[in-house]
């Protein structure tokens, strides 16, 4: 009976089960791959990510930093003066600019003498560089919006080019997320009237 030698056969069992681990494997980098991209998608229909290009918006908002935008923040409540806002630009609708809502539909823009006046109410903002060096008028026609920059004599906007058209709106500016020292929220302080 020395003589004798059994060898052991691997059982199917055991193959089997190396074939669905990597059948696992691929089927969980499958799984996560198809999450990434749904997570992506959502993630895109809900906000945006520009990055600020020029000195429009100083002191608010530096040139080369990045900032978070709601998509829906208008879907559910109405624009208002101070929000700063994300939209296509009306003569090169493949631009995206971001402004200042100053005056709404309906709403008499006047600025004169360094300050600015909607419906003749003046409008505190603590939030720009200096005082427009401009004069002039503008009514705010239906389903539109006249935006300005914060750095008012250094910002092409609506003074220049008219208002903004409520359907080339994005979204709010909310967050700004890059570079990580500036870190934070975007004030849309509500605009204090003063008495005429």
């Amino acid at each position: 009976m020395e003589g004798y030698r059994t060898e052991t056969l691997p059982e199917p069992t055991t193959i089997k089960g190396r074939r669905s681990k990597v059948t696992r494997f691929f089927l969980d980098v499958l799984e996560t791959l198809i999450l990434s991209v749904l997570l992506f998608i959502c993630i895109n229909a809900v906000s945006a990510r520009i990055r600020v290009d020029g000195h429009s918006m100083e002191p608010t908002l530096q040139s080369g930093e990045f900032v978070i935008v709601n998509r829906l923040a208008y879907k559910f409540s109405q624009p208002e003066i101070s929000d700063v806002i994300v939209f296509h630009y009306p003569r090169d609708p493949e631009q995206e600019y971001i402004k200042r809502i100053i005056g709404l539909s309906g709403d008499h823009v006047t600025i004169s003498n360094g300050a600015v006046y909607v419906n003749d109410q003046l409008i505190e903002e603590p939030y720009i560089a200096a005082e427009p060096q401009y004069q002039s008028e503008w009514d705010v026609p239906e389903n539109s919006l006249f935006v300005l920059g914060d750095n008012r004599n250094n910002s092409s906007d609506s003074h220049n080019w008219g208002p903004v058209p409520m359907e080339n709106l994005v979204g709010k500016a909310l967050v700004v997320y890059w570079p990580p020292e500036k870190w934070g929220l975007i004030q849309h302080p509500i605009s204090a009237n003063a008495a005429p």
